[in-house]
């Protein structure tokens, strides 16, 4: 009875497992404290409220999610995101900024589990993997340049990458010397470490894996020597490097405000874009994980994990959260095998709000900015764009359409636009359905294109296969194919249109072919169906079609070119 309502991973837990667990827990916990304050910090939030959604969403996630790897908690994209959206309405930082980025939480978080409960997970594949990856290369690129503010201490404005950019360089004179040289010698310390510190490592004779993890913790390093250089120098008090401040020392308090609808109407939209984002990407990484040990993942359990997660979140103060690929990567590698290492993660977390918080106050704002900029550094996805120009450029176009809209429009502008463009990329493509002209191949009773086999046809008979389904966008293009065929050949007695590829007829593509079959019994030629699927003919019959052939639809191209080629 117990077990009923526990996850089915501890139900039937292996004690076994725990010691890895346990140490998988501890190596996340090291990098999520410094990307929990960078993220926050990249969302216009205080950084401790960074560290508030990296304690009850695990918990939440742990208990609802399948993947046994993935680490959930604030991610880079979602961060740009939640500025996006909460910027226009409030100011960064401020008691109401925080209120709406909880809100924004709240809102995605109901939308997540409520599809969870519908059993929506096919939302997965909304999105093309081009778009995704196109908007994620804007996005990180966009991080980046903002990042470059704090990271040199320079006050520039903007929320485009043209804005920033021109803002950079027309107050670039303003460039606060101390900040800048901490920030650089950050980014080429992390970069340094991300590229070579594993390989280092392995010549000392430490094994390939343990390398790896080792060089994932290098922005902690970094981190603890940033903030003693500043306690030695006094940086903070006499140079004037900007640092994290005062962290409020305890756990969150519980509660929640409830939206007003104008509030609503604000945020709703932003937190849906950010909602099916992170979920999106959320599944791409679990599965890859998933499939390297033969696990599986349940896309409807996904969005009730990361519904709940993003609940819990705007219940503890925090804000949006999703599956972060680093840290799911790294908790992975350190031999993770049950959401309990997330769970682990969250306690070590909490015991450092209640008492390490001190020891972060001297954090500089430019270390954080280097910690996000190296971090985004791996988002840029050029491969994706390199595989798809040589492989099909409408989804290169699409790739390079989304980044740019980020980059030159805005994030939320450049989710819709993403969106419009994988929509557009299927109604162009399915537009234009492949037509073949086929004949008989031999003495078989296979039929192939005429084009690619060498076959038999027949005069007076015109085999057409269509390899689409028929609906309104691309009808009038099978009828157009028809027209020219026909155009062509001039002694057409018959048509026979093989619809064993369509699986499905809207009521305009029906509507067209009555058409047709008027059009064509004028001409004298008589129009037919071969190879009709079931459901296919079941909707047919439905209609006033099938009694307007001369014949009922012939079960295969064989039968038909038997009975109309004698």
């Amino acid at each position: 009875m117990k077990a009923r309502w526990l996850p089915a991973w501890l139900a039937t837990y292996d004690r076994s497992k725990a010691a890895q667990d346990a140490v998988a827990g501890i190596v996340v916990t090291i990098l999520l404290v410094p990307q929990s304050l960078a993220y926050a910090m990249l969302a216009g939030l205080p950084p401790h409220v960074g560290m508030y959604a990296s304690i009850l969403p695990l918990l939440a996630y742990a208990a609802l999610g399948s993947s046994m790897t993935l680490s959930v908690g604030p991610v880079a994209v979602a961060s740009l995101m939640t500025a996006s959206a909460v910027a226009p309405l409030a100011a960064a930082g401020s008691a109401e900024y925080v209120m709406l980025s909880m809100l924004l939480a709240l809102i995605g978080g109901v939308m997540l589990l409520l599809l969870g409960l519908l059993r929506m997970g096919f939302l997965a594949s909304l999105l093309s993997h081009p778009v995704i990856s196109g908007f994620v290369t804007g996005s990180a690129i966009l991080i980046a340049l903002g990042q470059l503010k704090p990271l040199l201490g320079i006050p520039a404005k903007g929320d485009t990458a043209l804005e920033l950019l021109l803002s950079l360089a027309a107050r670039a004179g303003q460039l606060h010397l101390p900040t800048a040289i901490l920030g650089i010698a950050s980014v080429l310390a992390l970069w340094s470490s991300r590229r070579f510190l594993a390989r280092i490592l392995q010549r000392t004779g430490l094994g390939a894996k343990s390398s790896e993890i080792l060089a994932k913790l290098a922005p902690m390093v970094v981190v603890l020597l940033a903030i003693a250089v500043v306690a030695a120098l006094g940086l903070d008090t006499r140079g004037g490097v900007a640092v994290v401040g005062q962290i409020p020392a305890g756990l969150p308090t519980l509660g929640f405000t409830m939206p007003t609808l104008a509030q609503l109407q604000a945020l709703a939209a932003p937190a849906a874009m950010i909602a099916l984002i992170g979920f999106v990407e959320s599944v791409s990484v679990a599965q890859s994980l998933a499939v390297k040990r033969g696990e599986r993942i349940d896309a409807d359990a996904e969005l009730r994990g990361l519904g709940a997660a993003n609940l819990a979140s705007a219940l503890s103060g925090g804000f949006p959260v999703t599956g972060g690929f680093a840290r799911s990567v790294v908790n992975f590698a350190a031999g993770a095998r049950t959401p309990l290492a997330g769970a682990i993660a969250a306690l070590l977390m909490a015991a450092v709000l209640l008492g390490l918080t001190g020891l972060f106050e001297r954090l500089p704002l430019a270390v954080l900015a280097a910690t996000i900029i190296v971090a985004v550094s791996g988002l840029v996805d050029l491969q994706t764009l390199r595989h798809a120009w040589h492989y099909d450029r409408a989804d290169a176009v699409a790739w390079i359409g989304t980044a740019l809209g980020v980059l030159v429009l805005g994030v939320e502008a450049g989710v819709g636009l993403g969106v419009a463009m994988s929509i557009g990329t299927f109604l162009w493509r399915a537009s234009r359905p492949h037509i073949a002209v086929v004949g008989r191949v031999g003495d078989s009773e296979h039929f192939r294109n005429e084009l690619r086999f060498a076959v038999q046809t027949y005069p007076g008979l015109l085999l057409l296969r269509v390899d689409e389904s028929l609906f309104f966008a691309n009808i009038s293009a099978v009828v157009q194919r028809v027209e020219r065929e026909l155009d062509q050949r001039g002694d057409v007695r018959h048509l026979v249109l093989d619809l064993s590829s369509v699986s499905r007829i809207d009521l305009t593509a029906v509507e067209a072919l009555q058409r047709l079959q008027v059009d064509l019994r004028e001409r004298g030629i008589t129009l037919h169906l071969a190879e009709v699927r079931g459901p296919v003919m079941d909707r047919l019959k439905l209609t006033e079609l099938p009694g307007a052939l001369a014949r009922k639809p012939f079960l295969s191209l064989h039968e038909a070119v038997g009975v109309l080629a004698s």
